[in-house]
C-alpha cells in the first residue's frame, strides 16, 4: 500500500503529520484520489462528509450534524488515524481535550473526533498539494 506513495515521493511529506502513519496517508489518498483535483482542503473534508450541516426552514433551527453523504470509504479512513494522531501529535491531543472540556459548547468524545479527522485531511491536503511538509 505505501508503494505508490514512495513511488509518488510522498512518504516523507505525509509522514511529517505526527501521528499519521503512511500507511494512514495511503488509505485516505486511495480513497481520495489526486488531492490536487479539490480546489481547496474544505473541498475535500466535505467530499468525506466531515463538515457538519445545519437543518434550518424558515424560523425552524433543527440540529447540526452530518448528512451521511460523501464517501463512507474515504470517512472511515480518516477515522482510523485519529487515536494515533490523539497519542503522536500534542496539537490535535491539545484540541481534542479543548473540545471535550470546554464551558460552553462542550462535544461528546465522536464529535471531537470528528473534528480531529477533517483537520487531518485538511492537513494532508495541505503538505501534498504545497510539497512543504508539517511544522
Amino acid at each position: 500500500m505505501t508503494r505508490v506513495l514512495d513511488e509518488l515521493k510522498l512518504t516523507d511529506l505525509v509522514t511529517s503529520i505526527p501521528g499519521l502513519s503512511a500507511v494512514g496517508a495511503a488509505a485516505i489518498l486511495a480513497e481520495t484520489g489526486d488531492p490536487n483535483r479539490f480546489a481547496s482542503a474544505r473541498a475535500l473534508v466535505k467530499h468525506a462528509n466531515l463538515a457538519p450541516r445545519e437543518k434550518l426552514s424558515g424560523t425552524f433551527v433543527g440540529r447540526t450534524k452530518l448528512t451521511g453523504q460523501g464517501r463512507p470509504a474515504l470517512r472511515l479512513a480518516a477515522w482510523r488515524p485519529v487515536w494515533g494522531a490523539q497519542r503522536g501529535n500534542a496539537v490535535y491531543a491539545a484540541r481534542y481535550h479543548h473540545l471535550t472540556t470546554r464551558e460552553t459548547n462542550k462535544l461528546t468524545a465522536t464529535q471531537a473526533q470528528t473534528v480531529i479527522a477533517a483537520a487531518i485531511l485538511r492537513q494532508l491536503h495541505a503538505v501534498i498539494t504545497t510539497g512543504q511538509a508539517w511544522a
